[in-house]
């Protein structure tokens, strides 16, 4: 990989208007576009992720859309990985690559480190997994149990993935979570030699609102029903991001529950979750150091 190919990160919460503005800037600077959407890498989840159209496609050259199927585990390292891979080769080309999206963990690998290399068992595995089965109480128990003491802020005790996967590794190091994590945020990230420059689009809060309801509106009239119905039909694991994807959760409980609400009601929870999810993310562009406008030059 060229150690020095730039990188240019434009991203913002969801419905703020990032394809289109992806698609501007990656003609203007014959880029390629890398997304970085944690649902647009599933085959058949087009609608609820706002994903590209063919279209928009033609336009421009992406990647990072239809990598596995919706039963299959994509993880954070695989992401790393085919990003680096589509980075060499865009690279050896002469075009640049435009990183857009909104999730988390993948935004966050183009900034810092994001995996490590500690080895899990599968004794490790198999014991958290059947704490998984007792619920997510468990899990958090056997955790505050092995820290002895209050869990450390920045874990995220709501998300029972996040409490797991520490549970894992305080397990398999028998340290702290403390102590590994600050060997962790020690570890270079994986795009450290890259220049990478930032935009971070913003709207005030009732714009954003009225353009996440009419998104919604239009999910809904395109084919979101059709494709929570498919999904259902794979019958997922519950773990899988592919089932917790805001839209395709509240649409899928929709049809399980007999479809007794109206679909105003579906769309009223889409729009909620929806907005759960923008605070979510605003965290990560806050802990990313991200303010709203250009972050370098582009």
């Amino acid at each position: 990989m060229t150690a020095f190919a730039p990188l240019h990160v434009l991203t913002g919460p969801t419905a703020v208007g990032k394809t289109e503005a992806a698609l501007t800037w990656a003609e203007q600077h014959d880029a390629e576009i890398l997304s970085c959407d944690s649902v647009c890498v599933y085959r058949g989840m087009d609608i609820g992720s706002a994903k590209p159209t063919a279209a928009q496609q033609a336009r421009v050259r992406h990647h990072g859309l239809d990598l596995v199927e919706p039963s299959q585990r994509y993880s954070v390292a695989q992401y790393v990985e085919y990003a680096q891979a589509v980075i060499a080769d865009a690279t050896t080309r002469g075009k640049r690559i435009l990183i857009t999206g909104g999730s988390g963990f993948y935004l966050a690998a183009f900034f810092g480190p994001v995996t490590d290399s500690l080895p899990i068992g599968d004794a490790v595995i198999n014991e958290v997994r059947a704490l998984q089965e007792r619920g997510p109480t468990a899990v958090l128990a056997r955790l505050q149990e092995l820290e002895g003491t209050t869990l450390p802020a920045w874990l995220d005790q709501q998300n029972p993935i996040r409490v797991a996967k520490a549970l894992e590794r305080r397990l398999a190091s028998g340290r702290t979570l403390d102590e590994l994590r600050d060997d962790f945020l020690q570890r270079p990230g994986p795009f450290t030699g890259h220049r990478v420059t930032s935009e971070l689009l913003e709207r005030p809060d009732d714009e954003l609102r009225q353009r996440i309801a009419q998104r919604t509106r239009e999910m809904l009239r395109d084919g979101l029903i059709a494709e929570a119905e498919h999904l259902l039909t794979l019958q997922l694991d519950p773990e899988l991001a592919s089932a917790r994807a805001v839209g395709y959760r509240a649409t899928m409980d929709w049809i399980q529950g007999g479809k007794t609400v109206a679909l105003d009601g579906l769309a009223e929870r889409i729009n909620l979750d929806t907005w759960a999810l923008v605070r979510k993310q605003r965290k990560w562009f806050r802990r990313l150091g991200l303010t709203p406008g250009p972050n370098g030059p582009a």
